[in-house]
């Protein structure tokens, strides 16, 4: 819980000061947001089903493109079009997540890497559709319903980034504590007992995939008029092997730290490559350092800091003795 509390002190004030950041910090912290999203996005599927995903730039891409494809072509209101593509996305992610299911382990990781690439490989393809190795450019940030131009600013950006990022922590946390969240705890502990007790195991993995796959599209259909561009790089398995990055270094499992996971990607991505061209080298030794001495990731060694720090409660005794001393 005083985790919990630093962490909403820490955004309050970042929603508070946004209005007087420089721009460039303004847009970098939006970046780092929507990496976030895309990060709890996958702990839904690593984290609490245990279903290791090694194409989950997919979602991310067919978000991004979607997006793109509709604000080009249709002209919706941001917020619309927004969710326009994170409803393309949705609906080709439930036969992707029919087929993967179908395999666990590592059989589940490759086919979702072999959607992935094929989806890669789909851009190049249709070029005079997605704009081949050029990707889509142009894409602009329409106002929103009623002439509504205020997400068309820095600002207003940040503000909807937030919103969505909030509103998909809550609609997670809810999944997870609830009986939908119980049944894909025990397919991590063991799915053989789980289905022994009579749940459907593979209805529950489909359902987890749509569903971080719907995550994962909201943040590259925020990525999109973020940029203002689309490549095919969206798709490459660079960007999945980037979040589950992300989900590792945060803390699996508890939604949180792969949203701060993501943040501290993409800050210490910037700043490692303003001071050396060897910043991947650096970044590789520190996420080896997290994965050896800091397995729970940043927000574990955060809770586990606070929990040390409390002072422990007195019992009933001791209470009694140093009111009569």
């Amino acid at each position: 819980m005083r985790g919990r509390i630093v962490l909403a002190v820490i955004v309050a004030l970042i929603c508070a000061t946004a209005p007087i950041m420089p721009a460039f910090t303004l847009t970098l912290v939006t970046e780092a947001l929507i990496f976030g999203l895309f990060a709890m996005s996958l702990d839904l599927m690593v984290g609490y089903t245990r279903l290791y995903s090694f194409g989950h730039a997919a979602a991310y891409g067919l978000g991004a493109y979607s997006t793109a494809l509709i604000l080009l072509h249709f002209g919706l209101p941001l917020p619309i079009g927004i969710l326009a593509g994170v409803a393309v996305s949705v609906v080709i992610a439930v036969p992707i997540a029919w087929v993967c299911t179908r395999s666990t382990g590592v059989s589940f990781a490759m086919l979702t890497l072999a959607f992935a690439q094929l989806g890669y490989a789909m851009l190049y393809r249709f070029k005079e559709f997605t704009g081949g190795s050029d990707g889509i450019g142009g894409i602009p940030r329409p106002a929103g319903p009623f002439g509504l131009d205020f997400f068309q600013g820095k600002v207003g950006y940040f503000y909807l980034v937030m919103f969505c990022l909030a509103a998909s922590f809550v609609l997670c946390s809810v999944l997870v504590t609830s009986p939908f969240g119980a049944v894909l705890a025990g397919i991590r502990e063991n799915e053989a007992k789980t289905r022994a007790l009579g749940y459907n195991t593979r209805a529950y993995k489909i359902a987890v995939v749509v569903v971080a796959y719907g995550l994962g599209s909201l943040a590259g259909a925020l990525y999109t008029p973020f940029a203002g561009f689309v490549a095919p790089e969206l798709f490459f398995w660079l960007v999945s092997g980037r979040v589950l990055i992300m989900v590792v270094v945060g803390g699996a499992g508890t939604l949180i730290g792969p949203i701060i996971g993501g943040v501290f990607f993409v800050m210490l991505e910037h700043q490692l490559s303003e001071v050396t061209e060897l910043w991947p080298l650096a970044f590789g030794a520190i996420f080896i350092a997290f994965v050896i001495l800091a397995p729970e990731g940043i927000w574990g060694l955060l809770t586990r800091y606070l929990r040390t720090t409390q002072p422990e409660p007195r019992d009933a005794g001791q209470e009694a003795s140093s009111a009569a001393s």
